[in-house]
């Protein structure tokens, strides 16, 4: 049996903002839907693809990185395409481990179907009430990054003042949840009324405000947090960070999980207010949600749990097809997502 497999290639290294021409769809070329004999490999069906800011890194020719770039113009070479997150199908299988029909979430081809030969970091997904697509972020990555960055790298308490930057999306959005669920005060901050209306009302934020309407990003963060903040989780670097560091309170904590803001910039702006490290006694600390596998286990049982018991909600921005692909990659850059951006490549039956 045959079929068709459109894929999504990356044309060439990026500066400055990713437009929607860095990323092509290629029509499909026919393949035979046949995990080759003595491969150990399998192939599957992709039925969600994940849109990650971490990939803008790999658009760069970049190559002291904890994950390697992007080969430029491969697609047309060798028809490979870019890679991500996802949650596909085994359709085949040349792999004792995975038979045809189980459902896995791992790393995967921007495409229609990808041969699977490396197994280290997929994991079988069990079939039960959640969504499918939840494995690519309540689930998947941005969860266990939000997960693992509140709990093991900001140390938290229960009364103490949490600051979020982008607090809409798929890191933030959870991060900002387990603190209510600890007992700290929480405000997010977003960029849009929109999603500012989310925060507050949907996932429980105590406040959150729109960066973009505020002049003084230190006298906004006065205003919210008067007493000063104890753990500024981080999702965007740049003048917040520069902000949080002038209002942290003495033994804050900041996790430095991302630096959206500085992702577009061939030449990074640079920190001003460093020196309250030493006045506050401020720990910050940059980490992956890689170097926290061992709690993998329990962030799931965790996880679970609140969301069956309705403690926590988690927003999806849903977009239709492979062919929405470098709309919806390009839009993580200019925040037009609202929630986890996640690709519906084929409707799981």
């Amino acid at each position: 049996m045959e079929a068709e497999n459109k894929q999504v290639i990356f044309k060439g290294f990026v500066e400055g903002t990713p437009k929607e021409t860095d990323l092509q769809v290629k029509p499909g070329i026919s393949i035979k839907l046949k995990a080759p004999k003595g491969s150990g490999a399998f192939l599957v069906k992709n039925l969600y693809l994940s849109c990650d800011p971490y990939m803008r890194g790999r658009m760069r020719d970049f190559r002291d990185s904890y994950i390697p770039p992007f080969v430029p113009g491969q697609g047309f070479c060798f028809l490979k395409p870019i890679e991500g997150f996802g949650v596909s199908e085994v359709v085949d299988s040349d792999n004792p481990n995975f038979k045809p029909g189980d459902l896995v979430s791992g790393i995967t081809g921007w495409e229609e179907y990808s041969l699977i030969h490396r197994t280290e970091q997929l994991r079988k997904i069990k079939q039960d009430d959640i969504p499918l697509s939840f494995h690519l972020g309540l689930l998947g990555m941005p969860g266990f990054t939000a997960y693992a960055g509140f709990n093991e790298v900001c140390s938290p308490k229960k009364g103490e003042y949490v600051l979020v930057s982008a607090a809409s999306g798929a890191v933030g959005q959870l991060v900002g949840q387990l603190a209510k669920l600890l007992g700290c005060y929480v405000v997010g901050s977003s960029g849009s009324s929109q999603k500012v209306d989310l925060l507050r009302n949907k996932l429980g934020f105590d406040d959150a405000f729109n960066y973009k309407e505020e002049p003084d990003l230190d006298a906004a963060l006065k205003r919210y947090f008067p007493q000063g903040i104890d753990i500024y989780f981080d999702n965007v670097g740049g003048e917040m960070l520069d902000a949080a560091l002038v209002n942290m309170r003495i033994h804050g904590r900041i996790a430095v999980c991302g630096m959206v803001s500085e992702q577009n910039l061939s030449d990074p702006r640079g920190i001003h207010n460093l020196y309250n490290l030493i006045t506050k006694r401020i720990r910050m600390q940059g980490f992956l949600q890689s170097d926290y596998l061992n709690i993998y286990p329990r962030f799931l049982e965790d996880v679970i749990s609140l969301y069956n018991q309705g403690k926590i909600v988690y927003i999806e921005d849903m977009n239709e097809g492979l062919e929405s692909a470098p709309s919806a990659f390009v839009g993580l850059f200019s925040g037009r997502n609202v929630g986890k951006q996640v690709i519906r490549v084929a409707k799981y039956e």
